[in-house]
């Protein structure tokens, strides 16, 4: 064998461990019982032991020394230069952490999920700060085990968003914030103008769950690779390009949470599911970062999801589904409803032109309490405080503020700012496709996505990890991230909604 293939060879069993733990974590969150916690906790720490000895192994690093003198002269867009340079980019980074910490991360974190569920249904911070404290703790080993020249947050941010700087994440946010924060205000101050009641009433939930499969599926997910389950914060998992799996929950009496949680969960799963298959079982399949990641989820839900076309033509099912409810409501008051602006608590459920806020709020806090300057007793007063400022409104309990998201209990500390950052994404690769193909909206409107979705497998999905995040919003759109076009977005739809 030629010695990439040599190298592909070697870290086959390194990527179906991997797919195992992944199997195991979806399972812990959607079927498993909460006795099974501890046992659990040992699984992951084992499999996450042995996958990373197996991948640290020195015959890896022969294996990617003999691969990289191959790749020498070959194209850089080849699927072998690229195999190449993604291995060595996680081969150091790997054999800079201890087995010891990463097992230790790996037993922590799985015990702390069910932590995380308890405390929060008893909206009971203090039951959770311990745990949350021994991860923290956990994440700063990690930070120095990886290494960094400014800021600890920048080794924890790497792991989510590769070549992505924590000041360059303040820089993009203070430009975005002193944008947003009047333009919020200005919305606040006419919350009045749109009547969003009718998303309040009951909704039968077998009825909301049957009609967001039938979204879902119209939009291009495959359920023959794929398929959805309940869980308390809805997620997307794989365990490889053929296996893609969504959650999302139901609220019975607040309409848009179940639906939109599922179109943002697909629209991740369609990214996996769009990888060239040639990418299977090697370490060039999946999403090149979390931020182009979450770029795909928000695309869908809110630029596909809550505009007009997408109701044009799904509005008249819904409205047959639950006609006592909304028989009386037209196209446009609908529209306006769920794209309503409010004073949010839960991050999950904000608006267009909140959510950043939201996110804002986490990295000044993620890092206040890495670097200690937060103790974690004080946490959930800087958590309300932050809202009050940002927000205008203050969490009644931990369970609707410090408690509300699932990802600290998972240790992913520095991932929160791949939320933000997709979300300007998807205005701009949104620009590009309707660029390219200004059909799309028509044909959305029609009730075909596979002019949308075409685009975006042909110029995001089908690299997988090919490139490097900036490197693919370069080669995709011409330019670098920017927060610009999606200002002109929401101060353009926001406009028009509230009458600004």
């Amino acid at each position: 064998m030629e010695p990439i293939q040599q190298l592909q060879a070697h870290l086959v069993d390194v990527i179906r461990l991997s797919q195992i733990g992944a199997v195991l974590g979806w399972d812990q969150q959607t079927m498993m019982p909460p006795g099974g916690a501890e046992a659990r906790a040992e699984h992951l720490a084992t499999i996450s032991k042995v996958t990373h000895e197996m991948f640290v192994d020195d015959k890896t690093g022969r294996l990617l020394e003999e691969a990289e003198r191959a790749a020498q002269g070959m194209d850089g867009d080849s699927f072998e230069a690229a195999l190449v340079r993604v291995v060595r980019h996680d081969y150091d980074l790997e054999t800079k952490l201890p087995t010891a910490l990463v097992e230790a991360i790996a037993r922590e974190t799985a015990r702390a999920h069910e932590v995380w569920v308890k405390a929060r249904e008893a909206s009971d911070f203090a039951a959770f700060a311990p745990t949350l404290e021994r991860i923290y703790n956990l994440m700063r080993q990690k930070a120095e085990a990886l290494g960094y020249e400014d800021r600890p947050y920048d080794a924890l941010l790497d792991q989510f968003e590769p070549g992505m700087k924590t000041a360059h994440v303040a820089e993009v946010f203070a430009g975005l914030r002193d944008e947003l924060v009047p333009f919020v205000q200005q919305v606040f101050d006419r919350l009045d103008a749109v009547d969003h009641s009718m998303l309040h009433l009951h909704y039968d939930v077998d009825k909301q769950a049957a009609f967001g499969l039938d979204v879902i599926r119209k939009l291009g997910y495959d359920f023959e690779r794929g398929r959805q389950d309940k869980a308390v914060h809805p997620f997307t998992t794989n365990f490889s390009i053929n296996d893609v799996r969504i959650t999302t929950r139901y609220l019975p009496n607040f309409l848009p949470s179940a639906l939109f949680s599922s179109v943002h969960e697909a629209g991740h799963a369609l990214y996996e599911q769009g990888s060239d298959q040639r990418l299977e079982g090697t370490p060039l399949a999946g999403g090149t970062s979390l931020g182009v990641h979450e770029s795909q989820s928000r695309l869908w839900e809110n630029l596909v999801g809550r505009g007009k076309p997408f109701w044009q033509h799904f509005y008249p099912q819904l409205q047959q589904t639950f006609p006592e409810q909304l028989g009386g409501v037209d196209l446009a008051a609908f529209y306006r409803a769920i794209n309503f602006v409010s004073r949010s608590l839960i991050r999950v459920e904000a608006d267009e032109v909140t959510y950043n806020l939201h996110i804002m709020l986490r990295f000044e806090m993620e890092n206040d309490l890495l670097e200690g300057k937060l103790a974690f007793r004080d946490a959930p007063d800087a958590w309300n405080a932050r809202m009050q400022q940002y927000l205008g409104v203050t969490p009644p309990s931990d369970r609707e503020g410090i408690l509300q998201d699932v990802h600290w209990s998972s240790g992913l500390v520095g991932y929160f700012p791949t939320y933000a950052l997709g979300t300007l994404l998807s205005v701009q690769y949104w620009d590009k496709a309707l660029a390219d193909v200004p059909s799309i909206p028509d044909d959305i409107a029609a009730g075909n996505f596979a002019p949308l979705l075409d685009w975006l497998r042909t110029n995001i999905h089908v690299h997988g990890r090919k490139y490097l995040p900036a490197e693919l919003t370069q080669r995709v759109t011409g330019e670098p991230l920017q927060y610009r076009s999606f200002m002109r977005y929401l101060r353009a739809k926001y406009s028009e909604i509230y009458g600004l």
